[in-house]
C-alpha cells in the first residue's frame, strides 16, 4: 500500500481501501459513541445469511448499523444510545448476547 493510504498510530481498529477511497474505523473524540458486537463463532466464508440474521432484525427495529467484516467474524456497530434496544431485538430474534461480546470502540 502507498503511504497515503495507511493511517499511522495505534488508535485505529480497522482500515479498508476500496476504489472509492479509504475507510478507517478508529476511536473517536466526538460525543457520538457506538458499541460493537462481535461474534465469537468463526464461520466459513461460503456460509450464507450469517450477517443478514443480525442486521435484518436491527434494520426492522430502525437501528442504524456500521459493519466491518473479517475472515473470522463480523463486527456490527450500533449507536450506544440504542444498545439496550439492539440487545433486546437480537435476543428476540434468537441470538444470545453476552457482555463479553460487546466492546466499546467508538
Amino acid at each position: 500500500m502507498a503511504d497515503e493510504t495507511v493511517v499511522g498510530g495505534d488508535d485505529w481498529v480497522a482500515q479498508v481501501r476500496a476504489p472509492e477511497g479509504l475507510t478507517v474505523i478508529r476511536k473517536a473524540d466526538s460525543d457520538e459513541r457506538w458499541v460493537g458486537l462481535y461474534g465469537d463463532d468463526a464461520h466459513d466464508l461460503d456460509v450464507t445469511g450469517m450477517l443478514a440474521a443480525v442486521v435484518g432484525p436491527l434494520a426492522d427495529a430502525d437501528i442504524s448499523v456500521f459493519v466491518a467484516s473479517t475472515f473470522h467474524s463480523d463486527l456490527v456497530l450500533v449507536p450506544e444510545a440504542q444498545k439496550a434496544t439492539a440487545v433486546s431485538v437480537l435476543e428476540a430474534a434468537g441470538h444470545t448476547v453476552r457482555e463479553a461480546d460487546e466492546i466499546r470502540l467508538l
